[in-house]
Order: structure tokens, then C-alpha cells, then sequence
């Protein structure tokens, strides 16, 4: 089966969230069948407090394959939520079951609706990525990739505290998350990327003895550099974000989260996608969260999502 008519698995993620809603608006674009892992009742609650009619599709995690499946329905998985005050071991059966689907099907794609961390990873993992990783055996191999056409960004760090931060950067870390997108870039979108590097201290200067950028961050570039990578650095976090700056670039590889999360929701709004490198399999989300806020009103942007799918469909 080519890839490019394969499933995609669909994890609505948690329940009160925008991610139904953001579906609703964007699911028929696809022409990859794309098979939703939601609870039945949600979803009808869901369909009628927006107005829709949609036909449903339930379908088995055992006989995919044997069923027709058709995005002029919604083709979904049934989870029932057992206890609603515990989306924690909703969530848990959603993505077991798109892992076990996953594993048979390495053909498969993998997205996911965004998820309250607070709720279902505390104490457990620092992100999705990380979730995923250990899930799939791949815990020190996983790399967050928001990738936008035009520009892409990747923390070194993900969702740990700033002062910590400096005690989780290492050469090896370094070197290792650019050959994962290097990997990425050469088999996904055929091109070797143009990789930018930032400092950790302002102006990549430290008035303490300690130099992050010249202890660990340049020897990494040097590294690289004599292995042919692609990249230049340290810069400033603070002027490569600038037009003239970033358009010589594919990926602003970061320090820590919102050195470069914040800046490219800046530039690009909902226009990115979350991709998880270093999996078996594709796995994208949406680039935002639960929004919680939002739910229910109708009017959240759907092109986060959209661009997810047709990325996958590219492939």
C-alpha cells in the first residue's frame, strides 16, 4: 500500500478541547481516509452543538484494512470515557490503541488533537515528544521539529524550567538533534537543510566564567561543520528572527522552548505543525493547545490542522 493513500490515525485528544471543532472544518480536505480515535458520545455532542450532520463510520482496530473507509463520513474508532473527572486513562486507551494500529501498519501516519499536559503527563513526561518517544523505545532519539514551508524551528530543550535549561545542554545533544533533522529533511522534503544555531546567553556573551556557547555550543558547530552539516552559529536569539536573517535559513535550531517557539507563532501564526522526529512512523499535531477558553464558540482557526494533513499527503 502506498503511503500516500495509507490511513492516517486521528487522536482527538482531550476531550474539552477545540480539536473536534478544528476536524469538523478540515477533515474532507484530505484524500489520505483519515480514522478518528474519539469517544462515540463526545462526538455526537460535538456534531450537534456545532451544527453538523455528519454520517459516521465505526470501524475496529482489528479490521482495518476490510472496511471501506470513505472522508465523506467520519470514520472513527469508538473509546468510551469511563469516568469523566479521568481523561488521564481516556487519553492513555486513545493512544494505545493508535500505537498498537501504528505498529502493524508501518505504513501509517499518526496526528494527534492537543493535550491538557497538565492532566494526563504530570509527573510523568515533559511533552507529547517525549511521551511518544518512551512509548516507542525511542526516548533519547526524539526531536521537536515545528516546521513551517518557508521556516522551521527545534528547542534543544522542551518544556523543562529556565533555570535548568543550561544544565541540559550538551555537545552530543547538539550534534544529535541536527542529524535528526538533517535526516528528516533529506528523506521527507528531498534537500538538505540550511541550519542556523542560536546562543543560550544574550548576545551570545556571559559575563561569568562559565560560556555555554564556548564550551559546548561552538565545539558542536565545529563538529558539524567538519562533517558537511549545513550550519552557522551561535546567533543572537534575538536579531536572527529578523527577516533579513532568518530567509538564509530551513531551521532555527533553539536553545530552550521559547527562544524559538514564540518567535515563529509570531511570524507564522497558526500556519506550522508540530512533527515529532525519530519515530517509526509520522506523527504531527497541531501547533497549539486545548484552548479551552475557545471551546464551544465556533471560531477557532483550523490551519494548524489543515496544514498537517497536507503535509502528510505529501508524503
Amino acid at each position: 500500500m502506498l503511503r500516500n493513500y495509507s490511513p492516517i490515525i486521528v487522536v482527538s485528544g482531550d476531550p474539552k478541547s477545540i480539536f473536534l471543532e478544528i476536524f469538523f472544518k478540515s477533515f474532507r480536505i484530505s484524500k489520505r481516509p483519515l480514522i478518528l480515535i474519539v469517544d462515540r458520545k463526545v462526538l455526537n455532542q460535538q456534531m450537534k452543538l456545532f451544527g453538523y450532520k455528519f454520517q459516521l463510520n465505526e470501524i475496529f482496530d482489528h479490521n482495518i484494512g476490510k472496511k471501506k473507509l470513505n472522508n465523506k463520513f467520519i470514520n472513527f474508532i469508538n473509546v468510551p470515557i469511563k469516568n469523566k473527572y479521568n481523561t488521564k486513562k481516556y487519553l492513555e486507551s486513545c493512544f494505545n490503541i493508535s500505537l498498537k494500529i501504528l505498529k502493524k501498519n508501518k505504513e501509517f501516519s499518526l496526528i494527534n488533537g492537543p493535550i491538557n499536559k497538565e492532566k494526563f503527563l504530570k509527573n510523568r513526561y515533559l511533552g507529547i515528544t517525549e511521551y511518544l518517544g518512551s512509548k516507542n523505545n525511542k526516548s533519547k532519539e526524539v526531536v521537536m521539529l515545528i516546521y513551517n514551508k518557508k521556516l522551521s524551528v527545534s528547542p534543544i530543550t522542551t518544556h523543562i524550567p529556565l533555570k535548568d535549561v543550561y544544565k541540559n545542554i550538551s555537545k552530543m545533544k547538539i550534534i544529535n538533534h541536527v542529524k535528526k533533522i538533517d535526516q528528516f529533511f533529506l528523506k521527507h522534503l528531498k534537500k538538505k537543510p540550511n541550519i542556523a544555531i542560536t546562543g543560550l546567553n544574550p548576545h551570545c556573551e556571559s559575563n561569568f566564567k562559565k560560556s555555554e556557547e564556548k564550551d559546548v555550543i561552538i565545539p558542536s558547530i565545529k563538529y558539524l561543520k567538519l562533517r558537511k552539516f549545513n550550519v552557522s552559529g551561535p546567533f543572537p536569539a534575538d536579531t536572527i528572527f529578523l527577516k533579513n536573517n532568518f530567509k538564509n535559513f530551513d531551521v532555527i535550531i533553539g536553545m530552550y522552548h521559547d527562544q524559538v517557539l514564540a518567535p515563529i507563532k509570531s511570524i507564522f501564526g497558526f500556519n506550522a505543525i508540530n512533527i515529532t522526529l525519530g519515530l517509526p512512523f509520522l506523527r504531527i499535531s497541531p501547533d497549539h493547545g486545548p484552548n479551552v477558553k475557545m471551546y464551544g464558540k465556533n471560531i477557532s482557526n483550523p490551519d494548524s490542522l489543515k496544514e498537517a494533513i497536507k503535509f502528510l499527503e505529501s508524503k
